[in-house]
């Protein structure tokens, strides 16, 4: 199978690469920095390919004869929605590294379309959001008539430049929870509890993660928030971060803050991904007030966002799923994340 790493001259599209050469795969690299592309490229024996998303004849172009794109250029809030439609024009299967939930729900609006072309939309094939969606399936299994689902996880890992400036567009964005079925927009930090995410219990605020999103796909629970720990320090500050919005949604603003990102952000390097793994949890609950747990320690979150969507592009490589958009645990099943190097079982139990 031809298949092309889209961004392969970021930070973590570089580290999927170099993964990639050393298991034996010869994907086919590409972006718009033609240079910087093509040196990574020669360096690792493979072929080379620069071209824009703002062009479609020229992206299409870009895409032709791949079976397969892993799409790992951000903000993939400007860049998802281009590189799904050249992947239908041109029948390729579409993975990202995403993590935003205006993606996911994009991408799950073209499933209709993915079906009729015969290819799998699958975003989110990393760390956002393999290990909090393997734990929703989990717990839906455990539960089936649960009416809500909390998520969580406890990482210490630095920043990409990527991740940082998908942040900044967060912050401006504000908070985000699943209610009644619908995302719902909440104020940044609205709701706090003490968690024990797998690592001693911890205070914890609410944040947009993707799961407000994909977790519904996954589970139908109607009623979902994801936690992250957060001193009262960090929660005082994105509370009042909620009245500076209007600020930050500033286009100026934006770009201000995206490029000191991009001068100042590297990202964790090898050693720091090794020593800092992440714990996950989450919590089902039905209308009879019954609880249950799940819990599962992974690898650092960029290390699982090589392994998982490696492992995805391998999946689709040997399978043939019916077209359409998936989430990660819906097209590779609840134990996923198990089977990553790094990652331990998923516990499950009543609180």
């Amino acid at each position: 199978m031809q298949w092309m790493i889209y961004g392969a001259n970021g930070y973590t599209g570089e580290l999927i690469a170099r993964q990639a050469v050393s298991e034996g795969l010869q994907p086919v690299l590409a972006g718009r920095n033609a240079a910087r592309v093509q040196a990574l490229a020669d360096e690792l024996g493979l072929e080379a390919r620069a071209f824009g998303l703002d062009d479609a004849g020229a992206l299409a172009d870009g895409l032709r004869g791949m079976a397969l794109v892993l799409h790992c250029a951000g903000p993939f809030s400007a860049t998802s929605a281009p590189m799904i439609e050249g992947c239908l024009a041109v029948g390729s299967h579409y993975l990202d590294i995403s993590g935003e939930i205006t993606v996911f729900e994009h991408a799950h609006a073209q499933s209709a379309r993915a079906a009729e072309a015969g290819i799998v939309i699958c975003p989110g094939v990393g760390f956002d959001v393999i290990p909090t969606d393997c734990v929703a399936l989990t717990l839906k299994q455990a539960m089936p008539d649960a009416t809500h689902l909390a998520l969580g996880f406890d990482s210490r890992s630095g920043f990409s430049p990527g991740t940082a400036k998908t942040s900044v567009e967060g912050l401006a964005q504000g908070g985000r929870i699943r209610r009644n079925g619908e995302i719902t927009p909440v104020p940044l930090a609205w709701r706090t509890r003490q968690i024990d995410f797998g690592d001693g219990e911890k205070l914890a605020m609410t944040i947009p993660w993707g799961d407000v999103a994909t977790a519904f796909h996954t589970t139908g629970i109607p009623n979902i928030e994801v936690y992250i720990p957060g001193s009262p320090r960090l929660i005082s500050n994105a509370r009042r971060a909620n009245h500076l919005r209007w600020l930050l949604r500033l286009g100026p603003v934006q770009a201000l803050l995206k490029r000191r990102i991009g001068r100042t952000v590297r990202g964790p390097d090898a050693a720091a991904r090794e020593r800092m793994p992440t714990f996950v949890w989450g919590e089902v609950r039905n209308a009879a007030g019954q609880i249950v747990e799940a819990r599962v320690r992974t690898a650092n979150g960029y290390s699982l966002t090589v392994t998982g969507s490696l492992a995805t592009v391998r999946h689709l490589s040997q399978e043939r799923p019916d077209g359409g958009t998936y989430t990660p645990a819906t097209l590779m099943g609840a134990d996923l994340v198990e089977r990553l190097p790094g990652s331990g079982s998923i516990a499950v139990g009543t609180a």
